[in-house]
């Protein structure tokens, strides 16, 4: 039960914010851009923990892994204007983020930033 419930409070969550970005794009963006997923994983995490320290690991890895998430932000929409279809852009985004994601642990690596 507890995790069908989780599973719809986040389907509301993910819903209401698709559903608010069809007539406002701006309501829609500042809400997709909150770290509403980050706070729901936190919440769960500690709801089936009560372990402060995994919310703490978890915040950390969410801070370093945000950066390289943007690239998806700028390739998604520069492939659409490209005049690319919407699912070759958005799987195209995806696989280059990977690429991203893949060099960015690497590199911060080399410079001690334990992920």
């Amino acid at each position: 039960m507890y995790l069908l419930l989780k599973t719809l409070i986040t389907a509301l969550v993910v819903v209401g914010i698709s559903s608010l970005g069809k007539k406002f794009s701006l309501v829609g963006g500042l809400l997709a851009s909150l770290p509403l997923t980050s706070l729901l994983a936190f919440v769960w995490l500690y709801q089936d923990t009560k372990d402060v320290t995994k919310i703490m690991e978890l915040s950390y890895v969410i801070f370093w892994m945000v950066i390289p998430s943007l690239f998806f932000f700028l390739c998604l929409p520069w492939f659409l204007r490209l005049g690319w279809r919407f699912y070759p852009s958005l799987a195209t985004s995806a696989v280059l983020m990977a690429g991203v994601y893949s060099l960015y642990i690497i590199v911060m690596k080399k410079f001690g930033v334990k992920l």
